[in-house]
């Protein structure tokens, strides 16, 4: 399903919209990969194949450094997980920070379509905000990296509200950010994390079918519409 052509007109159903960044902008997966394995080698743990890393993306840095140490844990047998990812978590942290910095971008790819579609919605008269679960020290880097930055009036990441996706805070403070009702702040995303925390939101939601969405099929996940490209949106 796609969302009506209303460029041009003088009544878009829309005032602003807010873009997720990893899986929906940019194919980061390269970026995490290098990285953790990077801080894995520092903590003398085994390696870890980028198809696990991409099901394990998408609901903040911390998560996913826990979801990673949990997973090469038992890999390698270590019976009282829990207790050691805990314990290995200040280092672990302290490591990937200063890896994923120095790689940010480097092995990252803005999809196909994503700048025609941001192009699109500012012709469209829409303000745009990036909302990610990446820390916004992260994102701001990458989004200049890739030439991105200047499409957007606010960028908020995963450490700039109390709570992240899926919860509805990021999304109704994104919108008080850019002064637009949420009903009329179109949410695009690529997982359920997006889609949950629009329809808390109040956000109409779409979706691209390219992103990571943890290894599930996104089209499972409940939206207004699924596009296979940025470009596509108001196509």
């Amino acid at each position: 399903m796609k969302l009506v052509n209303f460029i041009g007109l003088s009544h878009s159903p829309y005032d602003a919209a807010i873009i997720d960044l990893d899986g929906t902008m940019v194919d980061t997966l390269g970026d995490f990969s290098e990285a953790l394995n990077r801080m894995l080698q520092d903590l003398r743990l085994p390696a870890i194949a980028a198809g696990q890393i991409e099901q394990m993306v998408g609901k903040g840095s911390e998560h996913l450094l826990r979801s990673v140490l949990k997973h090469v844990l038992a890999l390698a047998g270590q019976a009282s997980e829990a207790i050691n990812i805990e314990s290995l978590y200040p280092a672990a942290w302290a490591s990937y920070q200063r890896h994923y910095l120095a790689v940010n971008g480097q092995h990252a790819l803005v999809y196909p379509g994503v700048e025609e579609g941001l192009h699109a919605l500012r012709h469209a008269g829409l303000r745009l905000a990036c909302l990610t679960n990446k820390p916004t020290s992260f994102a701001v880097p990458l989004l200049r990296a890739k030439g991105l930055d200047s499409y957007f009036a606010k960028v908020f990441g995963g450490d700039s509200f109390e709570r992240k996706k899926p919860d509805a805070l990021p999304l109704l403070k994104t919108c008080e950010a850019l002064q637009s009702e949420p009903a009329r702040t179109l949410m695009v995303g690529d997982s359920s994390n997006d889609a949950q925390a629009a329809r808390a939101a109040g956000c109409p939601v779409v979706l691209v079918t390219y992103g990571y969405n943890h290894g599930l099929p996104v089209r499972t996940v409940d939206a207004d519409g699924y596009v296979d490209s940025l470009a596509h949106l108001l196509a």
